[in-house]
């Protein structure tokens, strides 16, 4: 490898090395400091470049990408605040555990603490929400700091993709000149013949990480079996899955990218073949969270996948009941706040997998930490009770109990809210009508609520996404498009207003990283969301403090991003101007308004109606 000074070879092993890892694509915002590893990333053969303007939009475009493939899309930015708005999204990947690698630029180490301009404190600017951080030294053309480069490039893929997975930062300090001008005996004419590991590296990764995955020894899953073989009223929660690396044990990062494309972007979460198994094996119903990777898929016609639950987990139909006698938990804690309130309050023992061995259990209810791959636990635990008897009365009156209620909340649903305009019967349709195959990401607030409760089970391979790590409206748009960039199967975005109109930079990604897209978005007018909290019965401060209505005519986003804009008001109007979107090309919006305050009063009364009919 040649360059014309230190910057650029220091740049051009960089990326090489990332490029040698398996990194296919880097999202680029454009600044000064920076300019080595932008010139480096644009002129790298195997690297396509995302180019953003926006550094958070950037980030959370990254983000998306590696929720859908389950690989970083490295960030790169100049020096300064530019870093600093990388920060949300770098929150949002740590608690959501997504793979993303950092490289900020900075300036050298004697303009810190100087007062110079557009220099900040960038070491470990991230806190802990980082897996891994390294300040790297300053460039050198010498064989040992491009070795340690090197590795440092293969060790934040690793870190990145490890259990669990996260963001990773890498802080890279350049001195002027930052373009790739000559700089005369800079870089030595024979460095590649003195120093060829360092200057060349090797074929394939510098460094290959072999990673394991935690799993339970005999004895152990002895244990687990025995518990659920001894279980009259087993039950199986599936909550938010972390994303997926598609990989097969002991591959390296570059290994999973020579995989098959499909193989690539598989959907997040526990097989679905095996949660089938192990819920027949043992009568459990499965109440499957939208974005478990389990409501959606072939297996719901088969397994006892339950989606409504969210609506039925109440006093009034569940208070006489039994309580589950054992349950089997893996992902983020659930959406439902019903549901957690069950498992809050049910006698039970509870065994929450979870690859990490971290205590993701915010009601604090849970009775066994199992510290295992929960891909592995399940297949492992369906295989020795397959042979198990799963005919039992007891244990099949409980599977039948469930089912029941799921088939009345749905009949119940569909007969009360036929007349009816409310939010969740726009993202009911939204996903019903999506494709198959389909990415549909949905937004926090409201949306991902009505999904929960009016989301039901379909045979499609939809991979639903959302940003459930720390729950933020910010950088929706842009985490949707990202998803989208990842894949050709069409893209879906519901969203509500605000957040709508908190990531509208995003929106920039549809013509400057051609990504297409259905944009449904749900207009209440403010934060809709508020109408669920005692706070609704204090106004003021309610509607100026929280429900905030903005009045903002979103049309003009149409022109300004180049978008396709439609406006409906009601349910026949959005279904065909949806299907329309979804057989054109580019991106459209599809503006739903309607009043949040009426349709909060439907979402209630549909609940309580159920509720009565099915605690009869």
């Amino acid at each position: 490898m040649t360059a014309p000074n230190r910057n650029t070879l220091w740049a051009e092993t960089l990326l090489d090395e990332l490029v040698a890892g398996g990194v296919e694509a880097v999202c680029v915002a454009p600044g000064s400091r920076s300019t080595p590893l932008t010139v480096a990333a644009d002129a790298h053969p195997d690297l396509t470049v995302f180019s953003h303007f926006d550094e958070r939009s950037a980030a959370y475009f990254a983000l998306g990408r590696a929720r859908r493939t389950g690989e970083p899309t490295p960030l790169i930015c100049t020096s300064g605040t530019a870093a600093a708005n990388f920060h949300p999204a770098v929150i949002e990947a740590s608690q959501a555990r997504v793979p993303m690698v950092l490289l900020t630029a900075d300036r050298p180490p004697e303009l810190r603490d100087s007062g110079a301009n557009q220099t900040i404190d960038q070491e470990k600017l991230y806190g802990d929400a980082v897996r891994w951080f390294r300040d790297l030294p300053e460039p050198e053309p010498t064989g040992r700091k491009l070795r340690r480069l090197r590795t440092d490039a293969a060790r934040a893929l690793a870190e990145s993709t490890g259990v669990p997975a996260g963001p990773v930062h890498l802080n890279v300090p350049f001195r002027k000149p930052l373009e790739p001008v000559e700089v005369s005996g800079d870089v030595p004419d024979d460095l590649p013949e003195r120093e060829p590991l360092g200057a060349e590296g090797r074929d394939g990764p510098f460094v290959r990480t072999t990673g394991g995955r935690p799993t339970l020894d005999d004895a152990a899953l002895d244990r687990l079996t025995g518990a659920l073989a001894d279980a009259e009223r087993a039950l199986i929660v599936a909550g938010p899955a972390d994303p997926s690396t598609a990989a097969v044990d002991g591959a390296t990062a570059a290994d999973t990218a020579a995989a098959d494309a499909s193989d690539a972007t598989a959907s997040p979460g526990v097989d679905a073949d095996a949660v089938s198994r192990l819920a027949t094996a043992t009568n459990a119903p499965v109440l499957a969270d939208p974005l478990s990777g389990l409501r959606f898929g072939p297996h719901v016609d088969t397994a006892p996948v339950l989606g409504g639950y969210d609506g039925y987990l109440d006093d009034r139909v569940v208070g006489g009941w039994p309580d589950p006698d054992v349950v089997v938990r893996f992902g983020a804690s659930p959406t439902s706040k019903p549901l957690r309130n069950y498992l809050a309050d049910a006698d039970a023992r509870q065994f929450l997998v979870d690859p990490a061995g971290e205590w993701r259990d915010a009601t604090f209810t849970a009775t066994d930490l199992v510290a295992a791959d929960p891909d592995r636990t399940v297949r492992a635990l369906a295989d020795r009770l397959s042979g198990a008897d799963a005919a039992a009365q007891s244990a099949g009156d409980w599977r039948d109990r469930w089912l029941d209620a799921e088939r009345e909340y749905w009949r119940a649903v569909d007969e009360l809210g036929a007349d009816d305009l409310y939010e969740g019967a726009v993202v009911a349709d939204a996903v019903e009508r999506a494709p198959d195959p389909a990415t549909v990401f949905v937004s926090n607030s409201m949306p991902v609520r009505d999904l929960d409760r009016f989301g039901r089970p379909r045979d499609a391979a939809l991979s639903v996404l959302g940003n459930r790590g720390a729950s933020g409206i910010d950088g929706i748009e842009s985490t949707a498009l990202g998803a989208g960039s990842a894949t050709d199967d069409p893209l879906v975005l519901v969203t509500g207003d605000l957040a709508f109109y908190h990531d509208m930079n995003g929106l920039l990604a549809v013509a400057r990283c051609g990504v297409d897209a259905t944009v449904v978005l749900i207009n209440n007018d403010g934060g809709g969301i508020f109408h669920l909290l005692p706070i609704e019965d204090f106004d003021p401060p309610f509607t100026e403090q929280f429900k905030t209505p903005h009045g903002i005519d979103f049309a003009p986003t149409g022109d300004l991003y180049g978008l396709d804009f439609a406006r409906v008001e009601t349910l026949p109007a959005f279904r065909d101007a949806y299907d329309a979107s979804l057989d054109a090309d580019g991106a459209q919006v599809i503006e739903f308004r309607i009043d949040g305050e009426a349709s909060h009063r439907t979402r209630e009364a549909i609940h309580d109606a159920v509720c009565e009919r099915l605690g009869q």
